[in-house]
This record gives structure tokens, C-alpha cells and sequence, in this order.
């Protein structure tokens, strides 16, 4: 998907408006199918210096972000599988979560109390290794807008990159 049809798309029609989005603030964001592609590049090389790879598990809680589509991108182009989840999640329902899905990462909003979830939860989750933090920061968490800045916005499809067999996606019910 992030490969044959969003970079497709950006190679085709870069200036063409893929994305836009208004925060609870109405802040208003244009992304192009270009920016798309530069920032789930960006995150793909963060998420990759990370450890995270094909097949590992990263749960994203992430509201209505608009970071929330660069994560999925990303860990679509890196052959990885997203869980996305609510943020109204609480520890017993992080514990669970975790412990069957194996959750490697968690990317997670800043705002309210779900990180305070997933500390708690982690305790007793030896998959979580890695934390990264969403418009915001607290200790023992990576800041993802710091970080994920930092890296080429190239990255270059792999031949062991995803195709239309490898597990994209996993949802858990409530």
C-alpha cells in the first residue's frame, strides 16, 4: 500500500493534495502525496534505527494525530504490523493486548493519561521494549517529533519488502 499506491501516487502527482488535516485546535495541515511519502520515509529509517523490523508488532495510539499516518506508512514500507488502538485503553486492557499480540513499540499520544496506562501495563509486558511519545514528552519515553526529524527522508524498497501476503494490520476488539 505505502509503496505501490502513496509513493506511487507521489512519483505520478506529488503537489496533489493527499492529505488534510485540522487539529482540536483548528490548525490546519495540507500534506501532499509527496510530504507523505518524505515523512513516512523520515519514520520508517527512525522506527528501523529502533530495532523495529518485519514482523514485529507496534501497537499505535494515536487519536486523531496526523503522525498517525506517517506511523502506518512506515511500518507498512518496513513490513511491520500495526495495531492501531483507542486511547480510552486502561492497564488491564494494555496488559492483555500486549502480552497476546507481543507487542515489540508502542507509539502513543501525549496527551491525557494513556501513557501513564502503558507504564503501568509494561511492568508486566517483557515483549515492550521500545516507547515513543507522540506530541509530547515523559521520561523513559523516546520523543517521536524530536527523533523521527532527524532521518533521511529516502528509503529504498528492499527485496524482502512487504507484498500482498505479509500481515499489514491486527485489530483487537473491546
Amino acid at each position: 500500500f505505502a509503496f505501490d499506491l502513496v509513493d506511487g501516487l507521489a512519483e505520478r502527482e506529488p503537489e496533489k493534495l493527499c492529505m488534510l488535516h485540522i487539529s482540536r485546535e483548528h490548525e490546519e495541515r495540507r500534506f501532499t502525496f509527496k510530504d507523505m511519502k518524505k515523512a513516512s520515509n523520515q519514520c520508517a529509517n527512525y522506527f528501523k534505527s529502533l530495532g523495529i523490523k518485519k514482523g514485529d508488532r507496534v501497537m499505535l495510539v494515536l487519536k486523531r494525530h496526523y503522525q498517525f499516518w506517517f506511523c502506518m506508512l512506515a511500518l507498512n514500507k518496513l513490513g511491520a504490523i500495526a495495531i492501531p488502538a483507542t486511547n480510552q485503553l486502561l492497564v488491564h486492557d494494555f496488559e492483555y493486548r500486549f502480552q497476546s499480540a507481543g507487542i515489540k513499540a508502542i507509539v502513543c499520544t501525549g496527551d491525557g493519561d494513556t501513557a501513564h496506562q502503558v507504564d503501568l501495563a509494561a511492568k508486566t509486558s517483557p515483549s515492550l521494549e521500545i516507547k515513543i511519545m507522540v506530541n509530547g514528552e515523559r521520561d523513559g519515553w523516546r520523543n517521536y517529533d524530536e527523533e523521527s526529524a532527524r532521518f533521511s527522508s529516502h528509503y529504498e524498497r528492499t527485496e524482502d519488502a512487504p507484498c500482498g501476503d505479509d500481515l499489514m494490520l491486527m485489530f483487537f476488539t473491546s
